[in-house]
């Protein structure tokens, strides 16, 4: 365009200039009144003029024809070439000279195009929901002159788009519930894109990039339906969390209680069995000191060696064979003289002399 600016003021420049010396010459050579000049001082050539004026006119003809006829396509741009009428060729970024008078230039942008659509549509179960989406597509520079032929104009040509886009979206998002449409919008907008490239095939020279479901809408109403059906879902959720809860410290209050039992059990147990160990070494004991006493008393004592777990053990009886009753409850209250030794505080045992006889008061051993 600047180039044709150029040219066009300087074939104007040149024939402005053409003109104005051609009218020189032929002014000089005939006078105002149209006589040819007599007078040798006003008297100029009129070939002069004659070539002066073709040259005008030649220069006026290229203003008229050449600054028009240079066309420059911008980058991102694709031009399609019309002669009369008739799209033959195809233009990209640069600068090209075609004669104004038979070619003109249809411009289309080939930049990536960006259509915001906003349209209604229905769930499967009737539900109305409002929809924003983004499509973006670019168009294929080498089928222009096919764009040219059959949409005429770009706007044509996304107008038709918009078209299909909303006849597909509709149709994928009727075929699930409003509920699904919520839970799932992430997994439903591919499905929608893929449906949209799928229908806008090379029938209609593009190349869709991305189509985004940007927002969708439901009914005040639905939308508080859902709203209370989440606050439900919520509490339930909660209560169940609860209940769960509860359980768990039941459950370990019941571990608790039945650790601190078998705990006691095991105290109670122990308790038993130091009881019983206590009375069996009491009970060692007691035989160990009733066969001293025995064996004092002259009884015979029998050994008798036991081996257990590889270990030898020796133990004691007493041979009571042919001791009379006396004889082997001597041995008894010897024991008991002993026990009696063995607990006494070094008191004397308290006298009480009566009239006729006297009592000796033995102490009770302490405990």
């Amino acid at each position: 365009m600047t180039i044709g600016i150029i040219l066009g003021f300087l074939l104007i420049t040149l024939t402005a200039v053409a003109g104005f010396a051609s009218y020189y010459f032929f002014n000089g050579a005939f006078n105002l009144k149209g006589r040819r000049s007599t007078s040798t001082g006003e008297r100029k050539n009129p070939v002069y003029g004659y070539i002066l004026a073709s040259l005008c006119a030649v220069f006026g003809l290229s203003f008229l024809v050449v600054p028009f006829s240079i066309r420059t396509v911008q980058a991102g741009e694709v031009a399609v070439v019309k002669h009369l009428g008739s799209a033959e060729k195809i233009r990209t970024a640069g600068t090209y000279f075609d004669l104004w008078v038979t070619e003109t230039y249809d411009t289309y942008d080939a930049r990536v195009q960006n259509l915001n659509i906003t349209t209604m549509a229905y769930s499967k179960d009737a539900q109305t929901m409002d929809i924003v989406m983004t499509v973006q597509f670019q168009i294929d520079s080498t089928k222009a002159i096919e764009i040219a032929n059959n949409y005429g104009t770009l706007e044509t040509l996304s107008n038709r788009i918009e078209s299909v886009t909303i006849e597909k979206t509709k149709s994928v998002l009727s075929s699930y519930s409003a509920m699904t449409i919520i839970e799932t919008r992430e997994s439903i907008s591919p499905q929608v894109e893929q449906t949209v490239k799928d229908a806008i095939d090379s029938n209609y020279f593009v190349q869709i990039n991305t189509v985004v479901l940007t927002n969708i809408d439901f009914s005040d109403a639905f939308e508080k339906t859902v709203e209370d059906k989440m606050i439900a879902e919520q509490e339930k959720l909660k209560a169940q969390y609860e209940k769960e809860t509860a359980i768990v410290n039941a459950e370990k209050e019941l571990e608790v209680a039945k650790l601190q039992a078998e705990a006691k059990i095991a105290s109670a147990e122990g308790d038993a069995k130091a009881q019983i160990l206590a009375a069996e070494a009491e009970a060692q004991s007691i035989k160990a000191k009733s066969i001293e006493i025995a064996r004092a008393l002259g009884f015979n004592i029998i050994q008798t060696e036991i081996v257990e777990d590889g270990a030898t053990r020796i133990i004691y009886d007493i041979d009571f064979t042919d001791k009379s009753t006396d004889e082997v409850l001597l041995i008894t209250e010897y024991l008991k003289y002993v026990e009696y030794l063995d607990k006494w505080d070094g008191k004397l045992p308290s006298v009480m002399v009566g009239d006729e006889n006297a009592q000796i008061i033995v102490p009770a051993p302490t405990e």
